[in-house]
């Protein structure tokens, strides 16, 4: 067993890049390629393996986050069994978690209150109303999902389910994001994720659905001026969190803020472990958990090598007012840059240009308060 080693979480693809959507922009459908052969379902005894495995490792606290594709494909009793393998090998005095992120269109009242009565944290894919979350998310025959997804937040809702929106942002949405956040509010929901949907083809242009240079920053300017000052302790938006934490405590709470990459272990549906779910490649399979363990995987030079991809390599960075807050951004939005800076810089630069007045005020204001 590694010795020092600090507490880690999961990334569970359980039934791998398959999904009941056909979403334009999916990012992970590509990696049902790399197992077109087979039935792509976490297995019981792969799933066993998995939390014996993590359990191995000493932690005050274990986070099984439940990913896709889609993961509800897995049926409901999957994760009736998760639960009671988790309960049966857990260490004593730990706590273990589960989140599920979920496209929300093949929840039912079942599975509203088996999430409620064994204290999942919901996440629920969202881009706003109808006309801007249609526009990509769409049913494998080319149907618009939104207004199922919309049902199944009201199931979530009647069964008081802990639930978060996070909304992907597009080309197709971009521009109104001041609606968007009215809308999600609006339907009674106080926790917003948003992520910048940046997907280049071989030869580095952006696909038809990414985000094109300042499209991100004029997002997120726009975002930060309908929430602050009225919204900033009755609404929490990821990203606005991670800065205020930076700035207060010097840890921030997402990983493109973080000075490196080893934060969790993805384990595909067969037990295939990799390092990010942005880097499920061959060239960054770290083990399998039939033979291999977790924490050893966590500790091994591989992962290492990977974290180390976030380290800032462009000298502006190292000058740039802003690098505790950005940190060179995710290594994905630098893959295709020769000077390994990324395709959002001038983004990041012109919202907190834009917003670190501010930001540093509401900094200081939490301080006060602790």
């Amino acid at each position: 067993m590694p010795e020092n080693l600090p507490d880690f979480t999961l990334l569970v693809k359980p039934a791998s890049g398959d999904c009941n959507l056909h979403c334009e922009y999916c990012f992970y459908a590509c990696k049902c390629l790399l197992y077109p052969d087979g039935h792509r379902r976490m297995t019981e005894t792969t799933l066993r393996q998995m939390v014996a495995s993590y359990f191995s490792h000493p932690q005050t606290s274990y986070t099984f986050a439940w990913q896709g594709g889609e993961p509800t494909l897995m049926g409901l009793d999957f994760y009736k069994t998760a639960v009671q393998i988790q309960n049966e090998l857990k260490p004593l005095s730990s706590v273990v978690s589960n989140v599920l992120q979920t496209n929300g269109v093949l929840l039912t009242d079942e599975w509203a209150k088996f999430l409620h009565d064994n204290h999942f944290l919901v996440g629920v894919s969202l881009d706003g109303p109808a006309a801007l979350h249609d526009r990509y998310r769409r049913t494998v025959d080319g149907r618009g999902s939104q207004a199922d997804v919309v049902n199944a937040l009201k199931r979530l809702k009647k069964h008081h389910v802990e639930t978060n929106i996070l909304t992907l942002v597009s080309e197709a949405n971009y521009r109104n994001a001041a609606q968007i956040y009215r809308y999600i509010k609006d339907l009674g929901f106080k926790y917003h994720q948003y992520i910048e949907c940046v997907e280049c083809d071989d030869d580095n242009y952006p696909l038809p659905f990414s985000l094109k240079p300042g499209q991100w920053g004029d997002f997120l300017c726009q975002l930060f001026d309908t929430w602050y000052p009225n919204d900033v302790t009755t609404v929490s938006i990821r990203l606005f969190d991670s800065i205020v934490s930076r700035l207060v405590t010097g840890r921030p709470t997402v990983c493109p803020m973080g000075g490196n990459c080893c934060n969790y272990l993805v384990i595909e549906h067969n037990g295939d472990v990799y390092p990010c779910d942005f880097h499920v490649l061959p060239e960054w399979k770290l083990g399998n958990v039939s033979q291999d363990n977790l924490p050893d995987l966590f500790a091994s030079p591989k992962f290492l090598s990977f974290g180390q991809k976030k380290r800032p390599d462009n000298p502006n960075c190292l000058t740039c007012r802003y690098l505790n807050l950005c940190m060179a951004d995710c290594p994905k939005h630098r893959r295709f840059a020769t000077d390994h800076k990324s395709a959002l810089c001038q983004d990041w630069i012109s919202f907190y240009d834009h917003t670190i007045d501010r930001f540093e005020q509401l900094a200081a204001w939490v301080k006060n308060r602790m």
